[in-house]
C-alpha cells in the first residue's frame, strides 16, 4: 500500500517526500487497518451466528444414527448441501465485503489526499512568508485569523520571530549609522588640521608640529572609539571560557587607576567592598566595573559623592555603583545603555565619550548572564546593580581587602 501511494506520489509529481503524501498514507493505512478489522469481526460474528443446521439437531457427522437408513441418507445429504451453502455465503460476504474495503480504500487515498492538503495549507503559508521575507520586508507578519490551535499558535510564534528580528535590523542599523557619524567627526578634524596647515603661507615648525599634535589627539580619539566598539561586538558575542573572579578585587584595581580625575573633580568616595565571587571573564569585568565608575566620575557635579559596594546576596554576586549628578527623568535611564546615547548637553556637545559606556556595561553583563538594573535617584544622579551569578566558596580567587575607601580617575573612552 505504501509503496502504491509513493509511485502515486511520483506521478502526480512530488519528486520528493512530502509531509502531505506521509499523511496520506497514514490517513489511508489506518482505514485499511480498521477496515480489515472489521471485516475479520464480521466474518467472525456471521460464523458462529449461523452455525450448521445439523449440529444443533444431532445429525452432524459423529452423531450416532437414530434415523432409518433412507431417512438418515437424506439428513446427511441435507446437511453436506447446508454446509456447502454456509461456505459459499461466509466465502461470498468475504469477497464482498473485500471489494467494498478496497473501493473504499482508494476513496480514502484520494479523500485523505484532500483532507492533507487543507490541513497543511496555513503552513504552505508560513513557508511561502519565510521565502519571501528578507530584510527589506520584515515589516510584513501573517496574522492569521482563525480558532486558537497549534497552527495558529505557530503563526504567532512566526510572526513574533520577525518581529525580534525587525528591531534587531533596525536596531543594527541604527548602530552603524551612528558609528559611522562618530568616526567620521575626528577623521574630519583631522583632515581640517592638516588642510590649515598645509595652506598656511607663513606656516613654521612649531606650527607644523602643533598641527601634528592636534591630528595625533583626534587619532587617539578614533582608537578610542574603535576600542569600545570592538570591546562591545565581543561582548555582544558571549563569553567562550568563564574563571572564578572576585568582583571586589577588580572594583578595587578600577578605583585606583581612576583616583587623579576624582580628586580633580573633589568627588567624596565611599566604597564597602566585599568578597563577591563569581564566573567570567577576567577582563570583560573589569572593563564594566572601570565604565561604570568612569561614568560616575564624569556625570557627576563638583563636590558630589560616589558609593561603591560588593558584596553576596541570595546566591549572586552583587556590584553597585550610585553616585550624584543631574537629575534624570525616570523614562530615559533605559536609553541610557543603548549604543550613543547621552543626555541634555552632552548629546549636543558630545565632549563627555561617545555614549558606548553603559552600552559596554549591559552587553558584558548579558554575556555574564549577569542582571542589571538602574534606576534615577530622587535628587539627582544615577544607581546601577549588576547582579552575577554566584560560585561555590570552594574555588581559588584573588579576594580584595574587605572595606576601601578612595577616589576614582579618568573615564577616559570608556565613559558613557
Amino acid at each position: 500500500m505504501a509503496a502504491f501511494l509513493t509511485s502515486l506520489g511520483l506521478r502526480l509529481g512530488l519528486r520528493r517526500r512530502s509531509f502531505r503524501l506521509y499523511l496520506t498514507v497514514v490517513y489511508s493505512g489506518l482505514f485499511l487497518a480498521s477496515g480489515t478489522g472489521l471485516l475479520g469481526l464480521t466474518y467472525w460474528l456471521a460464523d458462529t451466528r449461523f452455525p450448521v443446521t445439523g449440529r444443533r439437531s444431532g445429525t452432524g457427522p459423529g452423531s450416532p444414527g437414530v434415523l432409518p437408513g433412507q431417512q438418515r441418507a437424506a439428513a446427511l445429504a441435507a446437511q453436506a448441501q447446508a454446509i456447502q451453502e454456509r461456505g459459499a455465503a461466509l466465502h461470498s460476504l468475504l469477497v464482498m465485503s473485500g471489494i467494498a474495503l478496497a473501493v473504499m480504500t482508494v476513496i480514502s487515498v484520494g479523500l485523505g489526499w484532500l483532507v492533507a492538503g487543507r490541513m497543511l495549507r496555513p503552513l504552505r503559508m508560513v513557508t511561502t512568508a519565510a521565502q519571501r521575507i528578507s530584510a527589506s520586508n520584515l515589516h510584513e507578519r501573517l496574522a492569521m485569523t482563525g480558532p486558537d490551535d497549534e497552527i495558529k499558535e505557530l503563526s504567532d510564534t512566526f510572526d513574533g520571530l520577525l518581529g525580534r528580528l525587525e528591531r534587531a535590523f533596525d536596531a543594527q542599523r541604527q548602530f552603524v549609522a551612528n558609528a559611522s557619524h562618530e568616526l567620521r567627526t575626528p577623521l574630519a578634524r583631522q583632515r581640517a588640521f592638516i588642510e590649515v596647515a598645509l595652506d598656511d603661507a607663513g606656516r613654521t615648525v612649531d606650527s607644523l608640529e602643533r598641527a601634528c599634535a592636534r591630528v595625533l589627539l583626534a587619532s587617539e580619539q578614533q582608537e578610542r572609539l574603535i576600542d569600545a566598539l570592538l570591546t562591545l561586538a565581543q561582548s555582544q558575542r558571549g563569553l567562550k571560557l568563564r574563571g572564578p573572579i572576585d568582583l571586589a578585587a577588580v572594583v578595587s584595581d578600577a578605583l585606583q587607576t581612576r583616583q587623579p580625575e576624582a580628586q580633580g573633580r573633589g568627588l567624596r568616595v565611599s566604597a564597602r567592598l566585599a568578597a563577591a565571587p563569581a564566573l567570567g571573564d577576567a577582563r570583560l569585568a573589569e572593563r564594566l566595573a572601570v565604565n561604570l565608575v568612569a561614568n560616575a566620575i564624569l556625570h557627576n557635579i563638583p563636590g558630589g559623592w560616589i558609593e561603591i559596594a560588593t558584596g553576596v546576596s541570595g546566591g549572586n554576586a552583587i556590584l553597585s555603583v550610585a553616585n550624584s549628578g543631574p537629575v534624570i527623568a525616570a523614562a530615559e535611564v533605559q536609553r541610557l545603555f543603548e549604543p550613543f546615547q547621552r543626555l541634555g548637553a552632552d548629546r549636543i556637545s558630545g565632549h563627555n565619550g561617545f555614549g558606548l559606556g553603559l552600552s559596554i556595561v549591559k552587553a558584558i553583563a548579558d554575556a555574564h548572564d549577569a542582571q542589571l538594573s538602574a534606576h534615577a535617584l530622587p535628587g539627582g544622579g544615577l544607581e546601577v546593580q549588576a547582579r552575577f551569578p554566584g560560585i561555590s566558596p570552594g574555588l581559588p580567587i584573588h579576594k580584595a581587602p574587605a572595606a576601601v575607601a578612595q577616589p576614582a580617575a579618568p573615564p577616559g573612552s570608556s565613559s558613557a
